[in-house]
Order: structure tokens, then C-alpha cells, then sequence
């Protein structure tokens, strides 16, 4: 009989407790960490029990908004319009009155990163005509997917109990906008939009805390917990994690964070797992979806749950005593894997600029991947207890992953503008050649004053060039 080396044998006890801390940790939510490329089940508990989407049913809005786009029927510089029933929407929303106009494009970056409802319903009018139509496109594109277990009444997940679906049929759905959509991947790992002086966050924090993260929705009902659909890549794997029925926003993204990390590092311990098969092979459980009303909004919480991160630590820091602790789990005992290990602190990030009206000549579509990530929030160190590793903005943690297969930021060419500075820095020397030239023509005995017109031609340039707008208009 072969005998285990050491090593074969640790790495068989990690596999174990790694298991059995999946299934701990599963308890009354739904977890599921699926491969991109194979579709391989790679994590999964409660994985087919129906659940209130909450907002990330807006992956669904986005997937038929850009099959609408791709088929023609509206463009990203399309103009919509806000109506009195996008108005009417309830928060998280982004204000706009009645008649106000804004671009497909726009529409998109706001919903998904400020998950707003109205533009969600902006959208849905805008490519089907009305709310019902759009519904019906959306189930139409569930059963082509094969998501058995998702029906879709309104675009943006407002509590509705017919509006269920299931971390599998989710799975799927992010797999087939990342197949079917590469080109616009850019519009789910968007950490700010900046409207005006304002700037507003993306509500998934893993974008600028667990490296590696590119994408895609939270979500959040009282009756659904703290859900979320991320997707993270390393060393050129992209994985899919499902979580439903996280307890916090803080809590939702360290469970996120946990499946990717634990997936990613037991690569090679796959063996000491049963095959669970592909993630379309799961399968559906026949019940009804459980409702957390009462443990996420009862009134024994101590404050309302909230889906907004910032409003979770800003109700955090005002708690006495561990209010900030109290919003992590604990991970399971016998593993030295604490969230505080896997996410960095909050951190500012450069906004992308989305505005109302037409499109403006420099704005370009979301397809040209992440940007560059600021400095880091001091706030946000402050409350994770610990400063950002120099230079990073994250704890301790390596840079930032690319995404896979994303288009790099257009950058400004090598020295683009750099010949019209030296051009104009030739003209005032030609210029200053020129008046010289012209001063040695004539007799030395004219007075300063009468040379004094003679430097004109050289600050009327500079002066011109003073008055022209940079940067991009507002």
C-alpha cells in the first residue's frame, strides 16, 4: 500500500477542514463557486433553493439591454427618456425628474454601480416599451439559458414574491454575460461613478478590497439577506461566487472573498472532493424560497439592514464597544482564515464620469476595463484598525489582478502633446528671432517703449492657449 508523504497527508486534512467549513458556513444561505471557462461546480451549498434575487436581477436587465443593443434595436448613445413610473421607483435611485434624458451607456454604469431602480426601469421601458414586455424578454432569455428555476417580473428586484431564482440559474447568467458580452465587461468592476461633484460608490466592495475582483452585482430585500454574484481572476482563472442570505454587507463580501480564496488555493486538492459536475447539471430544488424578513429588518436588529456598505460602517462606527466586529463572521473554528486576512481596507478609487443628456464626443463605452485605483480612504483604515501597505491601499495584499481578456485603458500616446508645446516654444523663439532681427535693422536709439509692442506676438499665444478647456467637459 502506497504510504501519504507528510505533505500529502496535510494537504488531505486542509482539503477536509476546508470542506467542512463550506458546510458550516452554508447554513441558511445559498453559496456556489462555479469556473468560467468549464463551467465546473467547484463549491456549492443550497445551491438550487429558490431565492429573492433582490438587485442583482439587474445582471438580467443588463444581459437583455445589451442583446437589445447587439441586435440593433437601440445603440449605448441612445437617448431615454425618465418617466413618471421611473420617478416613482422607491430607493436606492438616482433622483432624476420626469423628462430627464440620459444615454444607454449612462443608464447602464448608474444602475449597476449605483444599483439604481429607476434607471433599471429607465432601461426596460426604453428597450421593450414598457415594464410587462421587458419582463417577458427577460424570462424569454432565463428558459433560453437554461435558468429552470428564475422567473422575472419588474427589472429592478424590488420585493415582488413572484420574482425568484436560484444561485445556480445566477451562475449561469454571469457566465453567459461574460461569454456572450466580452467586449463590455468593463461595466461590472466600475468602483465610482462621479455625477457632478457627487461620487457614488459601487456597492460591491470586493471591487476595490479582495484583488483579483472584476465584477458584477449585489443585492439586497429584506426577505433575500445580503446577496451578491462576483467574479474574481487569478493567474488566468476566472471563478463565479454566488452568495445569498449573507446577514450584512460586510459579512456578504468576506464569505465572497472566502469562497474565491479557498477555490483559487485548493486547485490541486480538487480530487479530495466528489465531482459535482457543471453548473447547468445541478439539480433544482422544488420548494419555496426562504424568507429573512424578519432576521434582516425584525425588530430585534439592532438597526435596519441596509444595502449601501457606507451606510453599514457609517451605523457601524456609531455602535459602542465591537459595532464594527460585530458586523464580520467569525470563520470556522481549526482554520486560521479570518476576513480581515482576505479583504483590504475601503479605498477611494477614481470615479468614472456619467452624466444626463446626449453623449459627449470624449465618453466612450464601459469595455476598456477597470480604473486605476486612488489613495487610499483614511476613514476606511481607520476602521479596519490598520493602515494600507504602502503604496497599495490594501492590506497587505498583492496588486490588483488584470481582467482577463480585458482592453487596457487608452493611455495618451508617447509624447502627444509634447510637439505642440515644442511648437509653440519654436514660434516664440522664431518669434523672439524675428524681433532681434528686426531690432538690429533699426537704429539703436529707439526707447523700451517703443519695443514694448514688439513682445506682444509672444504672450497673445500663451494666453490663447490659457483660455482652452484640458480636461474633458463637464
Amino acid at each position: 500500500m502506497r504510504a501519504f508523504s507528510p505533505l500529502a497527508a496535510l494537504s488531505l486534512v486542509a482539503g477536509v477542514l476546508l470542506l467542512a467549513a463550506g458546510q458550516a458556513r452554508a447554513a441558511g444561505e445559498s453559496l456556489l463557486v462555479v469556473e468560467v471557462d468549464s463551467g465546473k461546480v467547484l463549491q456549492a451549498e443550497n445551491a438550487t433553493y429558490p431565492w429573492y434575487p433582490a438587485s442583482v436581477t439587474k445582471l438580467m436587465t443588463t444581459y437583455v439591454t445589451l442583446q437589445a443593443v447587439r441586435a440593433g434595436r437601440l445603440g449605448f448613445d441612445t437617448l431615454l427618456t425618465v418617466s413618471p413610473n421611473a420617478v416613482a421607483e422607491p430607493p436606492t435611485k438616482m433622483g432624476f425628474g420626469t423628462g430627464t434624458q440620459l444615454t444607454v451607456d449612462n443608464a447602464l454604469k448608474m444602475m449597476l454601480v449605483r444599483s439604481a431602480n429607476d434607471i433599471a426601469v429607465v432601461l426596460a421601458e426604453g428597450v421593450s416599451g414598457s415594464i410587462d414586455a421587458f419582463a417577458a424578454e427577460m424570462n424569454a432569455a432565463s428558459q433560453r439559458l437554461g435558468m429552470t428555476q428564475s422567473h422575472w417580473v419588474n427589472p429592478n428586484g424590488l420585493p415582488d414574491e413572484r420574482q425568484v431564482t436560484s444561485a445556480r440559474d445566477m451562475a449561469i447568467l454571469a457566465r453567459a454575460l461574460l461569454k456572450e458580452f466580452p467586449d463590455y465587461q468593463g461595466y461590472f468592476d466600475i468602483p465610482a461613478i462621479k455625477i457632478g461633484k457627487r461620487v457614488i460608490r459601487n456597492t460591491n466592495s470586493l471591487l476595490v478590497r479582495y484583488p483579483g475582483t472584476d465584477g458584477m452585482k449585489t443585492g439586497f430585500i429584506c426577505s433575500s439577506g445580503f446577496n451578491v454574484v462576483a467574479t474574481a481572476t487569478r493567474d488566468n482563472r476566472r471563478l463565479i461566487a454566488v452568495v445569498f442570505g449573507a446577514p450584512s454587507s460586510e459579512a456578504r463580501a468576506a464569505r465572497a472573498a472566502y469562497l474565491f480564496e479557498t477555490s483559487f488555493a485548493n486547485a490541486g486538492l480538487a480530487w479530495l472532493k466528489p465531482a459535482q459536475g457543471t453548473v447547468d447539471q445541478l439539480v433544482p430544488v422544488e420548494a419555496a424560497p426562504p424568507d429573512l424578513r424578519e432576521e434582516m429588518c425584525g425588530k430585534h436588529r439592532r438597526r435596519p439592514a441596509a444595502e449601501d456598505v457606507d451606510e453599514e460602517i457609517a451605523e457601524a462606527m456609531k455602535e459602542k464597544g465591537n459595532g464594527v466586529s460585530a458586523l464580520l463572521f467569525a470563520a470556522p473554528a481549526g482554520l486560521e482564515i479570518k476576513p480581515s486576512s482576505l479583504l483590504g481596507p475601503m479605498i477611494a478609487a477614481k470615479p468614472i464620469r456619467v452624466y444626463v443628456g446626449p453623449a459627449k464626443p470624449e465618453a466612450a463605452v464601459a469595455s476598456t476595463g477597470r480604473p486605476n485605483v486612488a489613495k487610499p480612504d483614511p476613514v476606511a483604515a481607520v476602521i479596519e484598525g490598520t493602515k494600507p501597505a504602502a503604496g497599495t491601499g490594501v492590506l497587505a495584499l498583492p496588486g490588483r489582478m488584470p481582467t482577463a481578456g480585458a482592453v487596457p485603458v487608452p493611455q495618451p500616446r508617447p509624447g502627444a502633446h509634447k510637439p505642440t508645446r515644442k511648437a509653440k516654444a519654436d514660434g516664440g523663439h522664431a518669434a523672439k528671432s524675428g524681433t532681434r532681427h528686426k531690432s538690429s535693422a533699426k537704429s539703436e536709439s529707439k526707447s523700451k517703449a517703443q519695443t514694448k509692442p514688439e513682445a506682444k506676438p509672444e504672450t497673445k499665444p500663451a494666453v490663447a492657449n490659457a483660455a482652452r478647456p484640458t480636461t474633458r467637459p463637464q
